[in-house]
């Protein structure tokens, strides 16, 4: 990796805790603001220096994301060729979830931890650490930050923290930035033009993602609630298309219900967009009545038609439905990943960029995307509990195929990871 250069808001990142600066100090750094902001990389590089030059070194440290994967990905994976060119001597123990740093003769040890749930919290009990950095801290439980700074009881111990905007009653938003100046933190706050290695091309493809909260949130930086439909730009025509003659792969996606709506997609790959070709939708109050978990799968294979289904994506709850599938032995069925917010951020994005596609014959799709809302009364970023049968079995979809690395929804990562 060859970074050309930084601009003065990173620069100031990466030497606030520097002798000679006037932020010296501050107990913590805060970097909140839009994506591809360039604050991720500049941070964790000036955590490395930092425990080596400002603190002394000769210690442990822990690196934590929402999980080791996520962690890798956005922090050890690009900052380890920057810290190899400045000569540090480097070493993942991946089965051990450490990785050590030397440079001369001091030899640093870093811990990575995912703060995905409240269990997480227990993982990093009884350590004790001269300093800790939290990539994506506003998705992370609270117990497990709380946490995580306890163990940095060693003198001169600092936090890191960086993070995209989420809704403003976030407990982050209220305890850390809003109190910022009273927790002796520096908060510095990042939009895309801090990142001097994108291209006024490169922020129009993202302004273009977004729309609505999203837009505010991840382009404009700033903490705001969301509000009316979940994808009011599905309301355009244009949003829907015939289906292509042409799809090379095929996938079926399910939200299973008896006295809920069921609703199954099939989707198939053309070029580089998977398009909802054709759905099976049921509503048991709508018609009268309840089908059985084989007259269900009746209808999946109805959906499938002669097509090889490479797997039937399914509602983690359905166990039953799920082992009826597994039974027959025609399908390979796997669970979905079940996470609204984070679920409902992909989609949108890969709808706007036309990584995925819905077919006009898709009329219950077309439905529910009309009438999927905010849950405004509910804390956080949760939608209304109706008419998202459809819309959950497409969540399942977009975050099993990016999950799975088939690129669905990557955006290819410019040089400044955030």
């Amino acid at each position: 990796m060859k970074i050309e250069s930084f601009s003065q808001k990173q620069l100031r990142v990466l030497s606030w805790w520097h002798k000679d600066s006037e932020a010296r100090d501050f107990d913590a750094i805060i970097c909140d603001g839009a994506v591809r902001s360039g604050k991720t990389l500049c941070m964790s590089l000036s955590f490395v220096l930092w425990s080596f030059w400002g603190l002394g070194g000769g210690a442990d440290f822990a690196l934590c994301g929402k999980t080791v994967r996520s962690l890798r990905r956005n922090i050890v994976i690009p900052l380890l060729p920057v810290l190899r060119s400045l000569g540090f001597e480097c070493e993942e123990k991946v089965s051990q979830g450490v990785l050590l740093l030397r440079r001369g003769s001091v030899l640093n040890r870093y811990y990575l931890f995912g703060g995905k749930d409240e269990s997480s919290a227990a993982l990093i009990q009884g350590m004790t650490l001269s300093g800790i950095m939290l990539d994506e801290v506003a998705l992370m439980p609270r117990s497990f930050v709380e946490q995580a700074l306890a163990r940095c009881s060693v003198e001169g111990a600092r936090f890191w923290f960086n993070c995209n905007p989420e809704y403003p009653e976030h407990w982050f938003y209220r305890e850390w930035i809003c109190r910022a100046q009273e927790k002796n933190a520096l908060y510095l706050h990042f939009t895309m033009d801090d990142n001097p290695s994108l291209s006024d091309r490169v922020k129009r493809r993202y302004e273009s993602l977004y729309s609505g909260a999203f837009y505010e949130r991840f382009v404009r930086g700033r903490w705001v609630a969301v509000c009316g439909a979940v994808y009011p730009f599905m309301a355009d025509g244009e949003m829907y298309f015939d289906p292509p003659q042409d799809c090379d792969r095929f996938v079926i996606s399910c939200d299973y219900g008896t006295v809920n709506p069921a609703s199954f997609g099939l989707w198939g790959r053309s070029g580089e967009s998977w398009y909802r070709l054709d759905e099976y939708y049921f509503d048991s109050r709508k018609e009268g009545f309840q089908k059985t978990d084989e007259e269900h799968y009746e209808g999946l294979c109805r959906l499938a038609g002669e097509r090889k289904i490479e797997r039937v994506i399914v509602d983690p709850s359905a166990a039953s439905f799920i082992e009826v599938i597994r039974r027959h032995g025609r399908f390979r069925a796997v669970a979905a990943k079940n996470d609204v917010a984070d679920g409902i951020r992909r989609v949108s994005g890969a709808l706007k960029s036309g990584k995925i596609r819905i077919c006009r014959i898709c009329r219950a799709t077309r439905r529910e995307f009309s009438l999927y809302r905010w849950d405004e009364r509910r804390r956080g970023d949760l939608p209304v509990k109706e008419n998202d049968h459809a819309m959950d079995d497409i969540r399942y979809f977009v975050a099993a195929i990016s999950d799975g690395g088939s690129g669905v929804c990557a955006v290819a990562a410019a040089r400044q990871e955030d």
